[in-house]
């Protein structure tokens, strides 16, 4: 899934100002060392190839300002970019290259931590109280539920974050896939986000994951009048080692906990939740039912 490169080319000299771009993440020490790297490198290669700042950022059709962010590591050069210096700058793919670096970087630490650990996890558990699970969600449900925020994020910032959301379900084409097991509420299934087509696609999208002989999918109907993830949700991963990770919103301050005895609370809610929801077979008929009706 590609980032949307809306409005970062421009075409005429007061436009090129200050092109939006990606913001680097002040506390994420990491992405900061990455972006300074990779801005060095093309200052380096520019300035190699006997350019200004200003020469550059016409031959390439870029703002000068975002030239002088990204090389002073301000900004998160987008793939594009990179192409287009690679081959203004005659560097034989040595700067396309760097894209890989990058793309480590171009989302926020959390989102990246929370990746890295679905992606070493081999049991995955999911209960999600007043929307579907980021893991389960369509682009275009996901992009609709970000532009519902208040206060409003730009488009930019949208575009980045459901490619980060359709990023982390890569996990189910590993090989072997985790075992993953996600319990969602009727309320949010019913919800018609994004309008009659992006709710159709979202329910067809469920059905079909929940096909997948990793998945164990389940719905939570509203006639059920109390359970234990009324205060949020609830995430389980457990590791090939042994150890797990655990984190409720009603819970130890809705941190992350791995301690045994806390993990044993998150497991026996997580339980009580699965217990009381649909089984998977009636589940499945119960979203078939509801896409029938749309």
């Amino acid at each position: 899934m590609s980032v949307s490169d809306e409005a970062v080319r421009v075409g005429t000299e007061t436009e090129q100002t200050d092109e939006p771009g990606w913001e680097v993440d002040p506390d994420d020490d990491w992405a900061l060392a990455v972006v300074a790297t990779v801005g060095r490198q093309l200052r380096l290669r520019r300035e190699a190839a006997g350019m200004r700042v200003n020469d550059f950022a016409v031959a390439a059709g870029y703002g000068a300002d975002l030239v002088y962010k990204i090389e002073t590591g301000k900004r998160i050069p987008r793939p594009e970019y990179l192409d287009t210096a690679d081959e203004v700058l005659n560097a034989g793919g040595l700067i396309a290259a760097m894209k890989e670096d990058v793309k480590k970087v171009r989302y926020p630490k959390k989102v990246r931590d929370l990746a890295q650990l679905e992606g070493r996890a081999v049991e995955i558990g999911l209960y999600v109280c007043h929307s579907i699970s980021g893991l389960l969600q369509t682009p275009d449900h996901a992009r609709a539920a970000f532009e519902s925020r208040q206060p409003a994020y730009s488009q930019d910032e949208i575009e980045r974050m459901v490619a980060a959301r359709v990023d982390r379900q890569a996990i189910f084409q590993k090989n072997p896939a985790p075992t993953l097991s996600f319990v969602l509420e009727e309320a949010p299934l019913r919800r018609p986000l994004g309008g009659t087509m992006v709710w159709r696609g979202q329910l067809e999208h469920l059905l079909e994951v929940g096909r997948l002989r990793c998945v164990t999918l389940q719905v939570m109907p509203t006639r059920c009048e109390a359970h234990p993830g009324l205060d949020g949700k609830i995430e389980l991963l457990k590791f090939e080692d042994g150890s797990a990770v655990a984190r409720c919103e009603g819970a130890f301050n809705g941190r992350p906990v791995s301690d045994v005895r806390q993990l044993r609370i998150a497991e026996l809610r997580y339980g009580s939740i699965r217990a009381q929801a649909l089984p998977p077979r009636e589940s499945l008929a119960f979203i078939e039912e509801l896409l029938g009706e749309t």
